[in-house]
């Protein structure tokens, strides 16, 4: 059952087909150049594309913007404590900062960084910091037939094998994302978290959770993990959170604002290290480079994401999306995450290989036949990694109907009728920073 209702709309359109085909052109045939209003369902990201609740709008209207000591800090700090369990709290204008607030300050030339799966973001903090990033997925992370209920769970197996080979000296952080994002939005179980905790102390590193997605993880561990199977969604967080020394956070995802994130921790000496690298690149720390209406809001929607109902129709409207796709012969990567679909565009267009950019092609047909924005995330996003060819089509929070999704499903199905007259795309030119490169790159079609 639907748990809210519209009290504020948007019209949107879908651009003719001519004008569709020029919009690609113009944006070398990435869909990050396209303009927003030239896009009729945007499927880019759930990142901070969500709409607030009516709470949230509430805190942003009434929203302390003091420099320092607002009273929406200090609802955030006990927002993050009662839902997260972390005392201390550094505010951040998105994940991205706070990512380089924390990453920043524990990372050093030559440390090695192993993680369930590094998204790209994560993947070029670690880098910019001289340090190695390595991922260590499971065995079945990237078989988008493969069943297991936990396929994004952290090999502490591969990890080891780093360990073995660099010495745990040089491995001073150790990460877990949850969900894990680049493994399709597959959720990571709590006894894995307690394993990863306790490998970290075996080394001597700093374990930290990637929490964007927090809360649909702890709905699927609630599903799928028997232990969890009667414990409420706020205490299933609070208890896989808590074997973390600290959590990275962007606030655009299961904070269910548009903007902010933070790092937070219980570590008194990290909290006093991170705060002065906050105020260098962030802002005072009561603060963090968010507006005190973004902080309240922020407040809020912490709280909303561990609610019953908000979580329990966010995960069931994602796997249903799921189904639509697989109805009509999309190949997608199951079982379905918390956050987006994931296509198999190397399934879907068997005839052109990885350097082709399957992926890219696939998400640049759904612009072109519909007008749908999505995401490849798969060799062009990820160079030089064991990645599948992957399209995420992620679900902004609170936003469409099933009506849009049908849209996007039959859009799918009319790229596969004409899978074999898609082509292949080639670099034409792209950023320095390779792990970034599929944010401004631009391609040129294969002739």
């Amino acid at each position: 059952m639907v748990a809210y209702k519209s009290k504020m709309v948007e019209s949107i359109s879908l651009p003719p087909r001519d004008r569709r085909e020029r919009n690609l052109e113009a944006a070398g045939y990435n869909v990050f150049n396209l303009d927003a209003d030239e896009v009729f369902i945007d499927l880019l990201t759930d990142s901070g594309t969500g709409a607030m609740s009516d709470s949230q709008w509430a805190a942003l209207i009434r929203g302390d913007e003091a420099y320092a000591g607002s009273r929406g800090f200090d609802r955030l700090e006990s927002a993050v404590e009662d839902v997260m369990g972390f005392s201390h709290v550094i505010p951040a204008h998105q994940g991205r900062g706070a990512e380089n607030v924390l990453y920043g300050t524990v990372l050093s030339e030559g440390d090695v960084v192993p993680n369930n799966t590094h998204f790209d973001t994560t993947r070029a903090h670690v880098a910019n910091q001289g340090a190695e990033p390595v991922d260590c997925p499971v065995d079945r992370a990237f078989d988008p037939d493969a069943s297991d209920p936990f396929k994004g769970n952290f090999s502490l197996e591969r990890a080891r094998e780093v360990v073995d080979d660099v010495g745990p000296e040089r491995v001073p952080l150790v990460i877990q994302t949850i969900t894990n994002n680049s493994a399709a939005g597959q959720p990571v179980s709590v006894e894995n978290t307690r394993r990863v905790r306790e490998f970290a102390d075996e080394i001597d590193a700093t374990f930290v959770v990637d929490a964007c997605r927090f809360a649909e993880n702890a709905a699927f561990v609630r599903r799928r993990e028997e232990e969890f199977a009667d414990r409420e969604i706020d205490e299933i967080a609070r208890e896989q959170l808590g074997h973390a020394d600290a959590v990275v956070m962007s606030g655009k995802k299961d904070g269910l604002v548009n903007a902010g994130g933070f790092v937070a921790t219980d570590d008194a000496d990290l909290y006093e290290r991170c705060k002065q690298r906050a105020i260098l690149y962030e802002g005072f720390p009561t603060y963090g480079g968010m507006a005190g209406r973004d902080v309240a809001a922020l407040a809020v929607g912490l709280r909303e994401a561990v609610e019953e109902a908000y979580v329990t129709d966010r995960i069931d409207r994602v796997a249903a999306f799921g189904e639509m796709l697989a109805d009509v012969g999309v190949p997608i990567y199951g079982p379905t995450g918390g956050h987006a679909v994931y296509l198999d565009a190397g399934s879907a267009l068997s005839h052109l290989p990885a350097e082709a950019f399957p992926g890219q092609a696939f998400v640049c047909e759904l612009y072109r036949e519909g007008g749908v924005r999505g995401v490849e995330l798969g060799s062009f996003a990820f160079p030089e990694t064991d990645r599948p060819e992957l399209v995420r089509l992620a679900v902004p929070r609170r936003t469409y109907s099933r009506e849009h999704f049908e849209h996007v499903a039959e859009t799918a199905a009319t790229v596969l009728e004409k899978r074999e007259e898609v082509v292949g795309f080639e670099i034409a030119a792209e950023p320095e920073i390779p792990e970034l490169r599929h944010f401004t790159a631009g391609l040129e079609p294969l002739a």
